[in-house]
């Protein structure tokens, strides 16, 4: 058990007393020892204030918390999310579809992909119409959480990548509970050229139905309320056919999940139908094949060796041994706009728990917070703090070598300036990176004495470089898919189930019993606490204006 470890917290002190500067010149091989390269990735974690002894230990006590047994029971079909009796299987969502360890399940997924892949195709070419035989040319996905973000993010980092259709083709997504979203893309679209995807594993999120409810509304009262409207304009995604097809989806037009599939989990599955759709079919699988190669590596690579291992086990190091409670994700291409706000979801809904396994409170951190922004915007904004506030913070920069350009997938004009812009956002993750390690040694002075303490920086703040050789389906994959293992093998350490999230639904709960209130069909706000009673009596009395 990490939370009281002799031997890292003695490991601890002694780093404690060193500064990076320290670290590197002690090894001039530093680099060379501590960077791992796999498919195209570079994982360098140099400037993390670990040592080889540090990396040795941390190993040893993941063996101890017999981490190779725990990853063989994740790629199983055990019911590994024990409070919820279900497995947690979303790495079999990128099994080939052949795969001869897993033959009946990846027949069963594939199943669904291929269907799924047909309608893709089907759009892509022009053949798919709404009910009055106009092409289809607007795609919204209405969905929330997972089925929001996970899509969302994927299409907006694969956009170099968009597929060449026989019309202009737009995606779109919806999320928001509060319908000004919705209010203002309507404004934008055609009823009679808008196909909506209501992605829901249970279909019954109320904020996904209401959405859905609001537009099943606008297109009936353009198109009338014949059930053919519904067949043609919408497409859903859940585990619940029962409730699709009660709320008016064709069947041909259902496409199933499972119970063993988590929403933050679930960008692979059919919920992935708008990466589909931006990137083609090809694209997808090659979106399925950059995390499959990962799954593999993360199985099989010994663990001083193994990129999600030792992404969680630094992690867990900071946090436990450092006291390190916030952690910046910044990535350098814009492309990556919503990664942060995808890796919030993966991994502070996952181990943001304070019950371990055994039903006892845990007796150490969990996960820290996680935040971050596009490494440029956030130089403006928050590096301030990095540099020289009073906070230690961990980092993960995360940037493409080269800017992929393949005329196949899209035709970029100003190749050459482009390029130059992306060396120039290349230098700049170098440069703070290397500001954040070593700080005033950095800058090349040679005396600090006439250089007042508002123009110096202390340095050793810790952080990983993640470089890819490109930015592609399959890389992304990979880099996604190395997350969510860092993710497991952190629970694993800190003995919680990373699976369930409690705390969100009984959030939801307290919700639907204040909404009848609100909406002044039911009166009685004695079970509701002080607080609570004034805000909706003052709702109820400014809302009757």
């Amino acid at each position: 058990m990490i939370s009281n470890h002799p031997i890292l917290n003695q490991l601890a002190a002694q780093i404690k007393q060193k500064h990076l500067n320290d670290l590197f010149a002690e090894d001039a091989q530093r680099f060379q020892k501590h960077h791992v390269q796999f498919d195209g990735m570079v994982f360098d974690y140099s400037k993390q204030r670990v040592d080889q002894t540090v990396i040795d230990t941390l190993v040893q006590t993941a063996e101890q918390q017999a981490l190779d047994k725990w990853i063989g029971r994740l790629f199983s079909t055990e019911e590994i999310n024990y409070t919820e009796q279900r497995a947690a299987m979303h790495w079999a969502l990128r099994l080939p579809e052949h795969d001869v360890e897993f033959p009946d399940l990846a027949s069963q997924i594939h199943e669904q992909f291929n269907r799924l892949y047909s309608l893709v195709d089907k759009i892509h070419q022009g053949q798919y119409r709404g009910v009055t035989g106009e092409v289809i040319q607007d795609v919204v996905n209405i969905g929330v959480g997972g089925s929001d973000l996970g899509p969302l993010m994927a299409s907006h980092a694969l956009s170099d990548f968009k597929k060449k259709t026989a019309k202009p083709l737009h995606v779109h997504f919806v999320s928001t509970m509060d319908g000004s979203q919705l209010s203002d893309l309507l404004h934008q679209l055609r009823p009679e050229t808008t196909l909506f995807i209501i992605s829901s594993k249970s279909f019954g999120t109320i904020d996904t139905l209401y959405n859905a409810n609001t537009v099943r509304l606008w297109l009936q009262k353009s198109l009338g309320q014949r059930p053919a409207v519904l067949h043609n304009h919408f497409i859903g995604i859940s585990t619940r056919a029962d409730k699709m097809t009660e709320w008016g989806i064709a069947p041909q037009h259902q496409f199933m999940l499972w119970d063993w599939v988590g929403g933050r989990y679930s960008l692979w599955s059919c919920i992935g139908f708008l990466i589909m759709l931006t990137i083609g079919v090809e694209g997808f699988k090659q979106f399925l094949a950059g995390a499959y190669a990962m799954d593999q590596h993360f199985r099989h690579a010994d663990f001083k060796h193994n990129i999600p291992v030792l992404m969680a086990l630094i992690g867990v190091w900071n946090s436990n041994f450092l006291a390190m409670q916030t952690h910046a994700v910044l990535p350098y291409d814009g492309r990556l706009k919503y990664f942060t706000a995808y890796l919030q979801q993966l991994e502070m809904e996952s181990n943001g728990k304070s019950t371990q396994r055994n039903d006892s409170a845990s007796e150490v951190s969990t996960c820290p917070i996680i935040w971050g922004d596009v490494g440029p915007n956030a130089q403006h904004a928050f590096y301030q703090l990095l540099h020289q506030g009073t906070q230690t913070v961990s980092c993960d920069f995360i940037a493409p070598i080269r800017r992929y350009d393949a005329q196949q997938y899209t035709y970029v004009e100003n190749a050459d300036a482009l390029i130059e812009q992306h060396h120039l956002a290349l230098s700049n993750c170098l440069a703070q990176s290397r500001l954040l390690a070593f700080g005033n040694q950095a800058l090349n002075i040679k005396s600090l004495d006439n250089v007042p303490l508002y123009k110096q920086y202390a340095g050793n703040q810790p952080s990983t470089m993640i470089l890819l050789q490109e930015l592609t389906p399959h890389s992304l994959g990979m880099l996604i898919a190395a997350y969510e293992h860092k993710v497991f093998v952190q629970s694993v350490m800190w003995n919680i189930n990373p699976f369930d999230q409690w705390g969100v639904e009984k959030g939801k709960e307290i919700a639907n019993q204040i909404l009848p209130i609100l909406n002044r069909t039911e009166h009685d706000l004695s079970t509701l606490d002080g607080s609570t009673q004034g805000l909706i009596k003052l709702f109820l009395e400014h809302s009757q204006h």
